[in-house]
Order: structure tokens, then C-alpha cells, then sequence
């Protein structure tokens, strides 16, 4: 008997562990169940080109940029995110369009038997789905993003045209290392014989990692941030996702009057290595105008139906959610919405159980109201036990039994001139209904 695409979802999420949900036990190290899938298959990954990009925080949105600029320039671009916001769907998407039900529920039923005798993790069955549609669908060039770490991930299993490393910085510490030189390690594990590699931001703890393993492997070896720099000319206004921003090549202008869609401060991290890996696309012969580039950062989300980055959903009181959810990322977050003209902050912060909470409790500010939820996830902390982790630090607020509950409390508390910001988890963000009606 055939599943329903409910049914599908439902063998998908509860026949096999999955990551997203239950977190450290739906991780499996090495490559070897998605090369069994991949020969099954045929090796789909050997029928498209791809670019793969890893690291820390940025690999999404650094990933989204790079998709929109391709398909400006008229290229059919196949893209790999994850994790998911609220569809499953969402995560192999082709122009910006996601996989239809009916094709995974086709796809589960054919390999299901395979899938059954080899025990495959959510994940891996995932990069195998990812890769098998853009295989067919005849893709230009996917962008592929590293789930968890680089030389592990079931991703590796491509050789890319271009290699792209966002940041290093602490999240998973448990799979992934316990050191900033461990950590890149494993993502310096993408690097291929040969393919030119980019790496977004010079970090001088870890450069020698991949320099080594580059010289190694024989790949040419790029710093983005030695070549782009990148500064925004304005603060975002809230009734516009856009941001002027000014690059320069080699300290020469670049792009003048260029807009980002994407306004969140830390773009300006990911910028540059998105630029020079659209270098190293245009040296292997893609034709990528200033037009197309153009184009492509000032139409990311609505190309790719990007979400959830400094996304503004609601004006007075403006109301802003964002997943940044290790210290790094929400560092700059912070920073970003202490500058927001407000009378007061309102926040609705939520976290999953494996992340480094505390650290995280730290960065948030003593003068704001506090709302505390949990989403509707198995690694998902209790609000109450955030909200008393929280109280040792002064963060003062009310726990609240869902995200929803959470974010009507402080909508309904909020002034016009205030600010309330919904985030500390992707999972928190991805249950607010607001994100979905701007799509």
C-alpha cells in the first residue's frame, strides 16, 4: 500500500533518527551508507555540477546568495539547505522552487525496501533525495550546504567546482571537537584534490588547518576577506528587507550602489566569500555579469524563498526574528537590535538542549522583558528550566507553554516605539506563522 505524503513525512521523521529532532543519536559519522545509497542510485552526485559550501555559521545564507546570483544570471541552480523551517520541502529546492510531495513520496516508496535493510540516518537519505532530484532535473550547478561538520557529513561525497568555508566558530562541540583547530579540521574535510577553495573570513587560530590541508590536496586557496570588503551604508528600515551596501575589490569600488536583501549585520561576513567563490565560477567559465550579481543579493529571498535571517515581520511595534543560535552568531544579532531605535526590548528566546545555553543566556541584555518558550522538538529545553537558568543571570521574564503563546504575550505587551525579537533557536523561528505569510 502506497503512503500519503503525510504518511511519508511521518516514516521519514519516525522510522529513522533524524538530527534536527533528537539531536547527538541521529548523527552517523562516515560516508559509508551514502555511498551504498549513491551506487544504488547510480551516483546521481557524478551528474550535475556543484559548489559546496561549509562552516560555521553564514553556510546558509552564504549558500541562498550564491544560488540567487546563478539564477539571475540564467543558470538552472539545484540548492541543499537544512535544517528545514516548516516544510521538509524546503530543503532541496530548484530556482527556488522546492521539491513537489509528490516526488519524495514517490522517491521513499521506490527506495524504501533499500532503505529498510540498510538503516540509513534521516540525513543521509536526505543528501541521497537532494541528489537524485537535481540528477534528474538536469541541473546547471547545485549548491550544496554542509549539514554537520565537512569530512563526516553525508554531503562529502561530491567533487565540487568550488569549495567555500564560511567561519569557524564553537557549535557541536560534541561531534565536532572541542577546539577552534579541531572544528576546522573537520570542515577543512570538504577540500578535494585540485578544487580551488574559498575561505570567507581570515582567522589566524585555524588558517594553518586549511592551509595545510590545501597544499595537500593541491587546491588553490583563497581568502575572501584579504580580497572583498564589505560595509553597509545604511541601517535597515522596518518596512524594508533591502540594505545599501559598499564593497570594494583589492580597496577599489566594486558593485557602487549595490543592495542586499538580506540586512542582518553579519551578512557583511559572508559577502566576500561569496563574491570570490562567484570569481572562481566565473574563471571555470560561468558567465556572471554585474547585472546577474546584482540581481542575485537584492532578490536572494524572493529567488530562493530564503527565511529567517534578521527577518523584520511586523512594523509598530517592529517585530524581528532571527536563527543565529550560537555565541557567535548571536553576538551580532545583539548588537544589531540594541541599535534599532526602540523604548523598550521584548524577547521571546527559546533553545534545544544540546547547545551551550549559558554562553548563549550571556550575550543577551539585562534590560529587556524576557519571554520564555520551547519548541515543539524532542532537544527543545523546557521553558521553564531556560527561564531559571536565566533568572542566576537577571534576565527576568515569564515561561510560556508554546512559541505561539510566547509571541502573542509579547505582541500584546509592546508599545508601538518598542522592539520585540523572537529567536535563540532555529526551531523557535521556524514556528512563527507570521515568517510564512511574507513568502
Amino acid at each position: 500500500m502506497s503512503l500519503t505524503y503525510s504518511e511519508t513525512l511521518a516514516y521519514l521523521y519516525d522510522q529513522l533518527p533524524m538530527f534536527q529532532r533528537v539531536g547527538a543519536s541521529g548523527y552517523k559519522k562516515g560516508l559509508g551508507n551514502t555511498l551504498v545509497l549513491a551506487e544504488a542510485m547510480g551516483h546521481p552526485e557524478r551528474q550535475f555540477r556543484s559548489v559546496h559550501v561549509a562552516g560555521t555559521n553564514g553556510k546558509g545564507s552564504s549558500s541562498h546568495m550564491l544560488s540567487a546570483a546563478l539564477q539571475a544570471a540564467g543558470y538552472k541552480v539545484g540548492l541543499y539547505t537544512s535544517p528545514h523551517l516548516q516544510e521538509f520541502t524546503e530543503r532541496v529546492r530548484v530556482n527556488g522552487q522546492e521539491l513537489t510531495p509528490d516526488y519524495l513520496v514517490a522517491w521513499v516508496a521506490r527506495w524504501r525496501p533499500l532503505f529498510e535493510e540498510i538503516q540509513p540516518s534521516f540525513f543521509e537519505m536526505c543528501v541521497a533525495l537532494a541528489f537524485s532530484y537535481f540528477a534528474e532535473q538536469r541541473v546547471d550547478v547545485a549548491i550544496v550546504e554542509v549539514g554537520l561538520g565537512g569530512r563526516l557529513d553525508s554531503t562529502n561525497i561530491i567533487t565540487p567546482l568550488v569549495s567555500l568555508i564560511t567561519n569557524i566558530s564553537f557549535d557541536h562541540q560534541a561531534l565536532l571537537g572541542n577546539t577552534l583547530v579541531e572544528i576546522a579540521g573537520e570542515k577543512a574535510g570538504i577540500i578535494k584534490p585540485g578544487v580551488p577553495v574559498v575561505i570567507s573570513q581570515t582567522q589566524p587560530e585555524v588558517a594553518g588547518v586549511f592551509e595545510r590541508e590545501a597544499a595537500a590536496k593541491l587546491a588553490h586557496l583563497v581568502y575572501a576577506d584579504q580580497i572583498y570588503q564589505a560595509e553597509f551604508a545604511n541601517e535597515p528600515a522596518p518596512d524594508t528587507a533591502l540594505r545599501a551596501v559598499a564593497v570594494t575589490q583589492h580597496g577599489r569600488p566594486y558593485l557602487p550602489n549595490a543592495e542586499l536583501g538580506l540586512p542582518g549585520d553579519y551578512q557583511l561576513l559572508n559577502l566576500p566569500g561569496v563574491l570570490a567563490t562567484l570569481d572562481e565560477l566565473r574563471a571555470l567559465g560561468f558567465r556572471l555579469t554585474e547585472a546577474a550579481i546584482r540581481t542575485g543579493l537584492r532578490q536572494v529571498t524572493q529567488l530562493t524563498g530564503l527565511r529567517g535571517r534578521w527577518s523584520i515581520i511586523g512594523q509598530r511595534p517592529t517585530v524581528v526574528c532571527d536563527t543565529a543560535h550560537n555565541a557567535a552568531g548571536l553576538q551580532l544579532v545583539m548588537a544589531q537590535l540594541q541599535r534599532l531605535p526602540h523604548q523598550k526590548l521584548h524577547l521571546v528566546i527559546g533553545a534545544v538542549n544540546d547547545k551551550d545555553v549559558a554562553g548563549m543566556l550571556q550575550l543577551l541584555p539585562l534590560a529587556a522583558t524576557y519571554y520564555f518558550c520551547a519548541a515543539n522538538i524532542p532537544r527543545a529545553l523546557p521553558a521553564g528550566q531556560l527561564a531559571q537558568q536565566a533568572a542566576t543571570l537577571d534576565l527576568r521574564g515569564e515561561s510560556y507553554a508554546s512559541v505561539a503563546a510566547a509571541v502573542a504575550a509579547a505582541r500584546a505587551a509592546a508599545q508601538p516605539e518598542d522592539v520585540v525579537f523572537i529567536g535563540g533557536s532555529t526551531f523557535v523561528v521556524a514556528e512563527v506563522e507570521e515568517l510564512y505569510a511574507q513568502a
